[in-house]
């Protein structure tokens, strides 16, 4: 029924944490592991817990790209993407199997999330509550069914956290979800490419995995930021006349500079 696809990239320290917890779930789910960058390190974790590897066989497209495989190394009816470095509650495959079987007219199932942070598990912050006040429509059954409701979710900002987006393929129906030349909202566009399609996005309003907030360098943070600020306009303008996104992506960036 389900399937925890971890995407391996490079070395990463937590990746073997992550691991752990996708094996360590209630509703006992199938792991694999998909990756563009075969090397050692994945290939002896791998090893050690009798995991399958699937390598991308056309790497380096872009992280689009990297999503869109790793969906279809999942061949069961529900597949998890888990990012390498984010960690699975016990409940979470648990849950979203049962949220799924009483929403079978779902594109996606997806929980609310924690930070993980340098200081340890962070349920609420200023950034996650804002999420979820954005989140509200989709906690009404009825609009998490329609266009309208899918998208009101979606136009102020991407609320939904990819790693705890779980995918039914076989409503989905298209197997380039994620492909696009973004590099920032890459996830925000594949949900907005879904909220066109007819079927529901399933929201389990319980934060039963944990994204990890990297503390990165400053100038990444002002490259990103720059692409970031470029790429926002682009996605509000799919939601709105241009002359209301122009103003709506000012505010954000005005407000991006106040917290600095």
């Amino acid at each position: 029924m389900h399937t925890f696809v971890v995407l391996a990239y490079k070395e990463s320290e937590y990746l073997e944490d992550c691991i752990k917890s996708v094996l360590n779930q209630k509703y006992s789910s199938k792991v694999v592991i998909a990756t563009s960058t075969p090397n050692d390190f994945i290939k002896n974790i791998a090893n050690k817990y009798s995991l399958k590897i699937l390598v991308n066989p056309n790497p380096g497209q872009g992280i689009g790209y990297d999503f869109d495989f790793a969906i279809s190394c999942g061949k069961t009816k529900l597949t998890t993407v888990a990012h390498q470095d984010d960690i699975y509650d016990y409940e979470y495959s648990d849950e979203i199997v049962k949220a799924y079987q009483k929403n079978q007219d779902s594109l996606i199932v997806f929980s609310d999330y924690y930070e993980i942070r340098t200081e340890g598990k962070v349920y609420t912050n200023t950034n996650l509550k804002i999420k979820r006040i954005l989140l509200s429509p989709l906690k009404s059954r009825k609009l998490a069914s329609t266009k309208f409701g899918k998208r009101l979710s979606l136009r102020f900002g991407n609320a939904i956290s990819c790693p705890a987006v779980t995918f039914i393929k076989d409503n989905i129906k298209t197997e380039d979800i994620f492909k696009c030349d973004f590099v920032c909202n890459v996830d925000w566009s594949a949900w907005e490419k879904l909220s066109l399609k007819k079927g529901k996005f399933t929201f389990v309003n319980k934060p039963l995995m944990g994204h990890r907030v990297h503390e990165e360098s400053t100038t990444t943070e002002i490259i990103n930021e720059r692409i970031r600020t470029k790429e926002d306009l682009v996605m509000f303008q799919r939601f709105w006349p241009k002359a209301i996104s122009k103003l709506i992506n000012r505010f954000y960036v005005k407000a991006e500079d106040s917290n600095n």
